[in-house]
């Protein structure tokens, strides 16, 4: 779907990948509601984590220190916007626990795969629909990886997760 030739795109895939967890306290986003509910209010109880990764990230990548990357990557206005989008996209992807926003890919994906858009879409936005829901789909699968190797990864990731998540009880 063009997504190996798609430079700006490949660079969104692993600065999502490299921030979605930014500022994460260890706890859902379900108790961060209860914990802090000024950001919950500022993100509308919704995706609060992931909001908020977006937010702390992008502002850190807009620095003036970043400016030399922010010409590179973000040279138009148009490749800002596309960029912050497919941000937007990926990192919200990994909050695979809000039942509406799985419902809303999934209905994406049905549409883009499995309907006849005929004449009502181009082909080229068919081609970069089909690419955001994938490449969604490939960061959340990378998000929950580790509960897919081998044995002794597994326990690795999940013990640290649980220490983790027992310090936010504590």
């Amino acid at each position: 779907f063009g997504i190996t030739s798609d430079p700006l795109a490949q660079f969104a895939v692993t600065f999502s990948a490299l921030i979605h967890d930014v500022d994460h306290t260890g706890v859902s986003n379900g108790q961060r509601n209860k914990e802090n509910p000024e950001l919950a209010e500022k993100y509308r109880q919704r995706s609060i984590a992931e909001q908020n990764s977006v937010d702390v990230a992008w502002e850190l990548l807009m620095e003036p220190q970043f400016e030399n990357l922010q010409r590179c990557i973000l040279a138009t206005d148009s490749e800002l916007s596309r960029f912050r989008q497919l941000l937007v996209n990926l990192v919200m992807a990994t909050d695979i626990f809000d039942k509406e926003m799985k419902a809303t890919r999934d209905m994406r994906w049905e549409k883009v795969f499995h309907s006849d858009l005929g004449d009502s879409v181009k082909d080229s936005e068919i081609r970069s629909l089909k690419a955001m829901i994938v490449i969604e789909h490939i960061i959340q699968a990378a998000d929950v990886a580790h509960t897919m190797q081998h044995w002794h990864v597994y326990k690795k990731w999940n013990s640290r997760l649980f220490q983790e998540m027992y310090l936010a009880y504590e």
